[in-house]
Order: structure tokens, then sequence, then C-alpha cells
């Protein structure tokens, strides 16, 4: 069962002069294995964080940091989460991450799809449209 569904598109060279403008940034921003990789690899990551608060319904309180986007040994993007985003998850319902990344023509993008258990019974949000699932 689908909870929640964010996408994020970042425009590459402006969000590389961001970082080049306020070093800082990247430390609060990306863990220390995502901070080796290159600026365009930094944009579809960043946009996947974007995506997967959207995917949560943006709560308040999520440190970047606790979201972590890694290969696995097909080079298939996943997220790994931890603290203040696991926690937000887990209140949410979410079991499961789907996640895909592209950059081409100067935007990187991505989409998050949080996916609970079929069945589980999910608390309802605040900012749901709708009344909860059967």
């Amino acid at each position: 069962m689908i909870v929640g569904v964010g996408i994020d598109v970042v425009d590459i060279g402006r969000f590389t002069a961001a970082l080049d403008r306020t070093p800082a940034l990247s430390g609060r921003l990306f863990t220390e294995r995502e901070r080796r990789l290159s600026p365009h690899s930094l944009a579809a990551r960043f946009a996947a964080k974007e995506a997967l608060a959207k995917a949560l319904g943006a709560p308040r309180g999520l440190l970047w940091t606790d979201a972590e986007v890694v290969s696995g040994p097909s080079g298939r993007p996943a997220l790994q989460v931890t603290g203040t985003v696991r926690a937000a998850a887990e209140a949410a319902g979410v079991t499961r991450w789907h996640l895909s990344l592209s950059h081409d023509a100067g935007i990187a993008s991505a989409i998050v799809i949080a996916e609970a258990l079929p069945g589980a019974l999910l608390p309802l949000r605040l900012n749901d449209s709708g009344p909860p699932p059967p």
C-alpha cells in the first residue's frame, strides 16, 4: 500500500553554486560518504531527500543527514534512514522505499514512493485529503 509519493527537481548549476558559496551547507545536507560524490550526484541526492520529505507529508524536524542515498551492488539507488527520518517513517507506517534518480540537461530529479505492508493500520495524518484507507 502506498503511503506517500514525493518528487523533486534541482537545477545542478544553481545547487553547485550554493554549495560553493556556503561550504558548511554540504555538512548539513549530506553524510560523509555522500560528500565524496560529484556535484551532479549530490544534486540528485538532495532531490531524493526533498522527495522523501514530501512522501512523508513534510513533517517538521527531519535532519537531512538522517537520510542517505546508497547504491546497491547493481548500482540501483536505495534510501537508508535513521534517527528523525526513521521515526517519521515508522509513525507513518512506512516499511519500504522506492527511489528513482536522474540527471540530464542540467537538472537532477528524484521520485520517492513510501510503502506500507498491505492491510497495515496507518495513522490518519492532518494533511490527508480523504478518508482513511479501508
